[in-house]
């Protein structure tokens, strides 16, 4: 809450809002959002690819931090989904390291508190990318089924039903989507994954790096003011193939922005905040394209992903849906 409070604090002094304090601000979660559903490659379906479903995503990559101020349980525990909180030795406040995360929060909480820290100080946002990857791999999952169903003869009976619950889950689609575009945009800020994140703080500073208040105006007004939809996608990456788990993905990923927090902090200590300067700007264009990336494979990799699950209670195969062999009209509207 310590944490919280001095970057609402900054807020304050900024005139930002609390969503361009404690994430890229609207237009960057926008823009990670509208990138990266851009960028979708055609074996995806096609809703997913329309102008709709580009603006819809890029609006709906902002609602994490639109929620923000519901209340006070709310608050306390969604506030620390954004952000991870690493010390310069690779652990998480002297807790596990990133590099040994637990595959569980449940888990990752008692490591934390074995090191006298949780992770409402620490942050959690690897299970907040984790989650909402899990969650669109299963919403994908379900939509096969459905669309198989529906386009099924034999089972037209319920075909309306099929139709109209494709719809509603094309619509859950989209609001997973956001959602997970929104922390993977903060899975790529620099000062969203370290201990550094609002100055360089009560630490070690040979080098004498800022301890004046930088989150904001970064990720805030620098970004409204210099980055563009068209910067973003000149820098957009290749397609990342990776062999590995969704957990281990999200280490490496939130392990790579981490290595950009030094920096950032020579960045700015040679002037590259100040107006004029293309440094910020630069940075700022670059990890919002990673983040847009990074969202893009995601979304292929949980469409691949969600051919091989089951749905349902009881649960059905998608397979066996797609392949004609189970009617999951029992399973989908449910055996109570």
């Amino acid at each position: 809450m310590k944490r919280l409070a001095a970057l609402l604090a900054t807020a304050a002094l900024t005139l930002a809002t609390p969503a361009s304090v404690l994430a890229w601000g609207n237009t960057g979660h926008r823009l990670v959002g509208e990138a990266a559903m851009r960028a979708l490659p055609a074996e995806v379906p096609a809703f997913l690819r329309s102008a709709q479903a580009v603006a819809d995503v890029g609006e709906l990559s902002r609602e994490p931090d639109r929620s923000k101020g519901a209340g006070r349980t709310h608050d306390t525990d969604r506030d620390a989904g954004h952000f991870l909180d690493l010390s310069d030795d690779g652990t998480v406040l002297g807790g596990p390291k990133l590099s040994a995360l637990p595959v569980t929060r449940a888990d990752y909480e008692k490591a934390l508190q074995a090191a006298g820290q949780s992770s409402w100080k620490a942050g959690y946002l690897p299970y907040s990318i984790v989650d909402r990857y899990q969650q669109l791999a299963v919403d994908f999952a379900f939509w096969r089924v459905l669309t198989a169903a529906e386009a099924n003869p034999a089972w037209k009976a319920h075909r309306e039903w099929f139709a109209a619950d494709r719809r509603r889950r094309e619509a859950q689609i989209l609001e997973t989507l956001g959602q997970l575009s929104h922390f993977v945009g903060d899975g790529s800020q620099p000062l969203h994954v370290t201990v550094h994140f609002n100055g360089w703080g009560d630490f070690p500073n040979p080098a004498g790096y800022s301890n004046a208040k930088l989150h904001a105006p970064f990720e805030g007004d620098l970004v409204q003011a210099n980055v563009t939809t068209a910067g973003v996608a000149a820098k957009m990456l290749p397609p990342r193939a990776y062999a590995g788990s969704i957990e281990q993905r999200t280490v490496d990923y939130l392990a790579s922005t981490n290595r950009l927090v030094v920096p950032f902090y020579e960045m700015e200590k040679a002037g590259g905040m100040a107006a004029g300067d293309p440094r910020g700007p630069a940075l700022a264009t670059q990890q919002i394209a990673v983040g847009a990336s990074e969202l893009r494979d995601l979304v292929v990799l949980a469409w691949r992903a969600s051919a091989n699950q089951s749905v349902g209670w009881k649960p059905v195969s998608v397979a066996d849906v797609v392949a004609g062999k189970t009617d999951p009209y029992p399973s989908l509207y449910g055996i109570d």
